[in-house]
């Protein structure tokens, strides 16, 4: 027999898309349509309706760029209709191959109740499930003529990613507002084809794919083309046997859940996220209606409460969906924040908010943690998640991976501390999932571990405001659920396949260590001021709540619960995975950097007033220390007078212009130029500056990525390289405080820096403090530090400790790391001898190995500027700052204290009383990273400890105020079955292991 297979698919598609898809709807009438356009922001639903409207025809323009439309469609169902199923067609002028990123609208009933939104694949509204003749229909469309920024041709430069700049012009133009008769046993058969051509795609040739191919030939032969209704059901009827063969025993099992990832900002606002979270909420309880068997999950419990705040109609009915098990809060964070950059404790803040919003509202907590789109995950997350009491880790952004793919789908994942957690990736490699044959042959087909086990996930849905899912996906998973050749699909909650997953693997394969994604290593530049901002109001928050509770415990003063909460939430809103890294249009790093601003201000605030509050009144200078460290003769949260300090000496070098300072402690010689070109520990006589190098040497790279402007460098960026020597001035000058500064002034094509390299007295860091007025497009900033060190490993810090990564280029992975992460610090070590880089506000950084006449030498680069012109042309144009240091001869402990110094600053107020510490820590690698009162209120001290040098530790905490009772508690503040714990005079014993994080908590006497 000849093989007609392309004959059939060919007919099967053109069938489809030229009768059956436009005969779902059989008659049509148009709606009676008037308009308001607002030239502002948008206005509350109530305010929309009572808008007035003017007459429109469809066809006409409408929508600026972020502008919003209200649009009155009225008109009344045709007597003949009566008994149908009616709908209203609203065709906006989407384009469907842009789902989620361009125009959306949300359909209320007079008395304003939504409905559902309308996307570019969600067109139709429902009217009535069998009509009455004559009924009127009166609907209300909120429009939000977003910009199509991510257009066919992407990461094109454009001013339309902010309100300020973009274009007044009208984007869009309205199709169809119509009410229409649809035809369900035709919408049927559109799915039954679609189904079935897209399974046989992925079949071989077989008697089942043959099988196939002759059912849709015989259902087309029985179809009338020009009466597509009348014998729908006959084409159904020939297609009804290749459709109940049921599944194979060893069919891969897919569990779906419905799913639409909302960025909380992108190519949008934050303000419009409110909206397309709405949107998204309406129309998933509406469909959840529909569909019995239907669950849908949505992360990110900021988004819960902007539905709550904004939207007080569709809360309610996400409330009840809640309550029925059918609508699943999943993720247990505030948002689905970036991983790598957050700080220890605001991913334990994550945490916290997260679950408290779900229990306090819902009486729900997650057991996993759910984010699929962060770019690359801390190796301190394991432990963070299961000390918050989470089971599970979900996530897909690995397989995006440009190099190296990962070896694994379901498996144990092991952190610093040697803490697992139970993860998986859904083989289908997408977390927007349209159940289509190509991605459910795909979950089967490359999913790794099913020698074991032949479970996995899949999340289904539009994101982005796309809408989730559809009912033509709910469709397809009704065929899909037992059919000959797929795997099967379900609509199950993850909880439950995770339960499965794991007992089915009892011995799961295991990953050690970070989850690198090989591409958007960008991230951690790009943005400056945002990212400063993060690493400013995080530290500011934790300092604000050490002094305030510390205040509360010694003084009675009130602690502030409502104003951190509120500071917190806005601080881990902006660690969202597309705002810290940079990733957003203009708009959103707008109003970021003013809200980090604002937040700045009122930290400010709640530290003076407690700070004030324990220092009593007088004319004293009392100052204060939240590094962590004994800083000055000052322990961790201790505050008393300081001592006068040694003063550094400085001489010219041998060739004139420069300058070598010296501290006893080090001796660091600045030439001419403004460069380091030795940094000598005087303990050892170890020289930190490799032969004949310069360190401090910024460099600029051209950086024009293939793609993902904002996101990605690629490795080819080094081969093009300026050195930035050429000098405008060099000057020397003294502090108050014995420092001796070198400031250092450069031009270099549109831009300026000014560097201030100091060195303080007894100090062995070297601290250049640099402004610089940035006008560059498509470069890359760096400063390099070529160190006479032989590093087999780079240390870097990351949350609640460090780790480490080789500094050689051996395997396709380690190759792939040639940007990669750190939080305060990154250390270069000899046994005997280290050097180390500190940093205040820089996350990135790169390694090379050097050799020269055998001697292998280690260059560290911190990366300090980018200028990728998409989605923001303007990204980091202006002043920018930055702190950073060189510490000369140092181990783990001292470039970790180091790192504290730099980003907590000590403060001096007028006072009488000197304070002693609430609580304080003695062992060596022992640290406080929080001191705070309980989040429930009760009034009880939450003491956080961590070991930070990587070993075992013994030590004690000392709590400086009677304790009735002590206890441990998980990162959700919630009491561990440790049993009570034995103090003696305030002293609580700790033995720690490497890394280990442990929450005290205390419960104070009254």
């Amino acid at each position: 027999m000849h093989d007609d297979t392309s004959l059939t698919t060919g007919r099967v598609n053109r069938v489809l898309q030229e009768r059956i898809r436009p005969a779902i709807y059989s008659e049509s009438t148009p709606l009676d349509v008037s308009w308001h356009e607002l030239p502002g922001e948008p206005v509350t639903p109530t305010e929309g309706l009572a808008l007035e409207y003017s007459p429109i025809q469809v066809g006409n323009a409408w929508g600026a760029a972020w502008g919003t439309t209200w649009f009155h469609l009225q008109g009344k169902v045709p007597t003949h209709w009566a008994g149908r199923r009616v709908e209203a067609v609203i065709d906006l002028g989407f384009d469907v191959n842009m789902t989620g990123f361009q125009c959306e609208g949300l359909i209320y009933r007079p008395d304003g109740i939504t409905i559902k939104a309308l996307n570019p694949r969600n067109q139709w509204v429902p009217i009535a499930e069998s009509a009455k003749g004559d009924e009127l229909v009166d609907l209300y469309l909120e429009a939000a003529s977003n910009p199509v920024l991510l257009d066919h041709h992407p990461f094109l430069p454009t001013e339309q990613g902010d309100i300020l700049t973009s274009s007044s012009n009208r984007l869009y133009t309205t199709r169809r507002m119509d009410l229409a008769v649809f035809e369900p046993v035709v919408h049927d058969l559109a799915l039954d084809l679609e189904v079935l051509l897209e399974l046989q795609e992925q079949l071989p040739q077989s008697p089942r794919k043959m099988q196939i191919l002759q059912a849709m030939d015989n259902a087309l032969d029985v179809l009338d083309l020009q009466n597509i209704t009348a014998t729908a059901q006959q084409a159904r009827d020939e297609l009804a046997g290749v459709l109940s063969a049921p599944a194979e025993h060893s069919a891969h099992q897919i569990s779906a859940i419905g799913h639409s990832h909302i960025d909380s900002a992108w190519l949008w606002p934050l303000r419009e996220t409110i909206r397309k979270v709405s949107r998204t909420c309406s129309s998933m309880v509406e469909l959840l209606g529909e569909e019995p068997e239907f669950l849908y999950g949505m992360s990110s419990a900021q988004q819960y409460k902007w539905l709550k705040t904004h939207r007080p109609e569709v809360w309610e009915r996400v409330k009840e969906a809640v309550a029925e098990e059918r609508f699943l809060p999943l993720g247990g964070m505030w948002v689905e924040s970036d991983t790598v950059m957050p700080s220890g404790e605001s991913l334990v803040r994550q945490f916290l908010y997260g679950q408290k919003f779900f229990r306090d509202e819902f009486g729900v907590t997650s057991q996993g943690v759910w984010l699929p789109d962060s770019f690359g995950y801390s190796p301190a997350l394991p432990q963070l998640m299961r000390r918050a009491g989470f089971e599970w880790f979900f996530t897909q952004k690995i397989s995006w991976n440009q190099q190296n793919k990962f070896p694994h789908h379901s498996f144990d994942w092991e952190g610093i501390d040697g803490s697992r957690i139970f993860s998986h990736f859904p083989s289908m490699d997408t977390y927007n999932s349209q159940l289509s044959g190509e991605e459910v042959a795909k979950a089967s087909r490359q999913f790794r571990e099913a020698r074991l086990t032949n479970n996995s996930i899949a999340p289904v849905g539009w994101g982005d405001g796309g809408g989730g899912t559809t009912r033509e996906m709910t469709g397809k998973a009704k065929r899909l659920a037992n059919l000959e050749g797929s795997a099967q699909v379900r609509w199950e909650h993850p909880n439950d396949f995770f339960q499965r997953a794991k007992a089915e693997l009892e011995q799961p394969p295991v990953w050690v260590g970070e989850l690198y994604l090989e591409l958007h290593r960008a991230t951690l530049t790009s943005q400056h001021q945002t990212k400063q901002g993060n690493r400013r109001t995080e530290q500011l928050l934790v300092e604000a709540e050490l002094w305030a509770a510390t205040a509360s415990a010694y003084t009675g003063a009130h602690y502030p619960y409502e104003q951190l909460d509120e500071l917190w939430a806005t601080v881990l809103l902006h660690q969202f995975h597309d705002i810290l890294p940079g990733t957003s249009i203009a708009w959103v790093h707008r109003e970021v950097v003013a809200r980090y601003a604002q937040v700045i201000k009122q930290a400010e605030v709640l530290i003076s007033a407690a700070q004030q509050r324990l220092a009593g009144v007088g004319s004293t200078p009392i100052t204060f220390n939240a590094s962590g460290f004994t800083r000055n003769a000052l322990g961790f949260g201790e505050a008393g007078e300081l001592q006068p300090v040694d003063s550094v000496s400085v001489q010219a070098t041998s060739d004139a212009g420069g300058y070598i300072l010296d501290n006893g402690v080090i001796r660091v010689v600045v030439n001419a130029q403004g460069l380091i070109t030795s940094a000598i520990d005087l303990a050892s006589g170890r020289e930190a500056i490799a032969p004949g190098q310069e360190a401090n040497l910024l460099q600029l790279h051209q950086d024009f990525p293939n793609m993902w402007d904002a996101w990605d460098v690629d490795k080819y960026y080094r081969n093009q390289v300026t050195d930035l020597r050429e000098l405008d001035s060099l000057e020397l000058s003294s502090t108050a405080d014995g420092s001796q500064v070198i400031t250092v002034r450069r031009s270099f094509s549109k831009s300026t820096v000014v560097q201030e390299v100091s060195l303080a007295p007894g100090e062995r860091t070297v601290q250049i403090s640099q402004s610089t007025d940035w006008h560059e497009a498509e470069k890359f900033l760096k400063v390099a530090f070529p160190l006479d060190v032989r590093a087999e490993h780079i240390i870097a810090e990351t949350q609640f400790g460090y780790h480490k990564r080789v500094t050689h280029v051996n395997t396709s992975w380690e190759a792939a790391k040639f940007e990669t992460s750190m939080h305060r610090f990154a250390l270069a070590q000899e046994p005997d001898f280290g050097v180390g880089l500190i940093n205040d506000s820089i996350y990135g950084f790169d390694v090379t190995r050097d050799v020269k006449d055998t001697q292998v030498t280690t260059t560290m680069r911190l990366s300090l500027l980018r200028a990728p012109r998409f989605p923001d042309p303007q990204t980091d144009q202006g002043l920018q700052t930055h702190r950073y240091g060189l510490v000369v001869g140092a181990d783990i402990a001292t470039v970790t204290e180091a790192g504290a110094f730099l980003n907590s600053a000590e403060r001096t107020v007028k006072g009488a009383n000197p304070v002693a510490p609430l609580a304080s820590v003695a062992g060596e690698g022992l640290v406080i990273s929080s001191v705070k009162l309980a989040a429930d209120r009760s009034g009880d001290l939450l003491v956080r400890v961590y070991e930070s040098l990587g070993r075992r530790a013994r030590g004690s905490l000392q709590v400086n105020i009677p304790v009735a009772s002590a206890s441990t508690a998980s990162l959700l503040e919630d009491p561990l079955d440790d049993g009570q714990l034995e103090l003696s005079e305030g002293s609580l014993p700790l033995a720690m292991g490497p890394f280990e994080v442990r929450t005290l908590r205390f419960t104070l006497t009254k």
